[in-house]
């Protein structure tokens, strides 16, 4: 069994409103395995967003607790241990692909990262745009600058990768190019991943597991494993055994 790069204990995380608290998790426990990549499933507002970014320490916790390899969600931020990639692209319009992905490298300050970090150039290259390295974002499809958003993330070798619907402003093709790619990435890189996604295909197609969350307080439905061969291609998605899975998590969503 492969050392938990994330465990959840028990969490609950409240906000304040003007209707008083409000729960968005509550009572959730899961582990993920160093090395493996999880997908996150649930109806819209059951907390998949809040989960990610309390891992991030990005939310407070209300109760329970989480480790990053054994460290504090904070103490692994300021290690960065992790990066995050969201669902827009965010780059900065004034700089090319290659600037965009060396920006975590000026700022943020972990001791030692500009001689820890992996090439700017060699990232580009791993997700399919060398030669575009000079490229403005304007001039680049909504799939290259989520590229480029990913090399970025991945610029400070972080041990974990959190992804928040990533893909989800992308048309159906360039989708499922960026699925296969994200699995040979993380095949090459060995990054531990976290993916949120609202397409119950994806989420079968990319993860070794799938968390799936109910709403009104988010918890845990259900963590299935996804019995799929390691060499994951497309056209596995018109096999029984898919159809299966999907009609499975398809289930677990409807009773969320």
């Amino acid at each position: 069994m492969a050392e938990a790069a994330i465990s959840v204990k028990n969490l609950a995380v409240r906000f304040a409103s003007e209707a008083g608290a409000v729960t968005a998790l509550e009572g959730v426990g899961f582990d993920v395995p160093e090395g493996g990549f999880i997908t996150m499933l649930g109806p819209s507002g059951c907390g998949k967003s809040t989960l990610l970014r309390a891992i991030a320490d990005l939310v407070e916790i209300s109760e329970g607790a989480i480790s990053v390899f054994g460290r504090t969600p904070e103490a692994a931020r300021l290690a960065r241990d992790f990066a995050f990639v969201f669902q827009d692209a965010s780059l900065l319009p004034w700089r090319s692909a290659i600037d965009n992905v060396r920006l975590p490298l000026e700022v943020g300050g972990k001791a030692g990262v500009v001689d820890q970090h992996a090439s700017p150039e060699d990232l580009l290259a791993l997700v399919g745009l060398a030669g575009r390295e000079r490229a403005l974002p304007h001039e680049l499809s909504g799939g290259m600058r989520q590229r480029v958003s990913i090399a970025r993330a991945l610029v400070t070798r972080p041990r974990v990768l959190l992804m928040d619907e990533p893909f989800g402003a992308l048309d159906e093709i360039n989708r499922d190019r960026l699925n296969e790619e994200l699995l040979r990435i993380w095949a090459e890189t060995g990054t531990t991943i976290m993916f949120v996604t609202h397409s119950v295909p994806e989420a079968a197609f990319l993860g070794q597991r799938v968390l799936v969350l109910s709403a009104h307080p988010g918890r845990v439905r259900e963590y299935a494993k996804v019995d799929l061969t390691a060499e994951r291609r497309l056209a596995m998605r018109e096999t029984v055994e898919f159809i299966r899975i999907t009609a499975h998590l398809r289930g677990l969503l409807e009773a969320a």
